[in-house]
């Protein structure tokens, strides 16, 4: 089943919900602020979309910011700042098995599907 991990405060996470919605296709939502992914869920979903960490987060978020910009972050590193506040995390993410992608722009879900 087709995932999302979806904030409904954010626009662009409502565009991409609307877009799967309009696909008539079951799928579920997983609201990821209000249950936080761990470190390990976290490397799984980053193997699923193919990238390193440091671009599954936020940059301009505040607590990024004022915690770690301009540092030099390992890989876990990034992982466990995500984990443990999980508004980094860009958004939304769409899973479909064992691929993912995260869905700014809308097109890319077509990827997955």
């Amino acid at each position: 089943m087709i995932q999302i991990f979806h904030n409904p405060r954010c626009s662009k996470s409502r565009a991409c919900d609307s877009f799967l919605l309009d696909l008539n296709q079951p799928y579920e939502i997983i609201r990821y602020l209000d249950n936080p992914l761990n470190f390990e869920e976290l490397k799984a979903l980053l193997k699923k979309l193919e990238i390193p960490a440091e671009e599954l987060i936020r940059k301009s978020e505040k607590i990024w910011i004022e915690n770690y910009k301009n540092q030099v972050l390992s890989e876990d590193e990034i992982i466990t700042a995500m984990a443990n506040c999980p508004i980094l995390i860009e958004r939304p993410i769409i899973v479909n098995g064992n691929r993912a992608v995260i869905g700014r722009p809308l097109e890319n879900i077509d990827k997955i599907l």
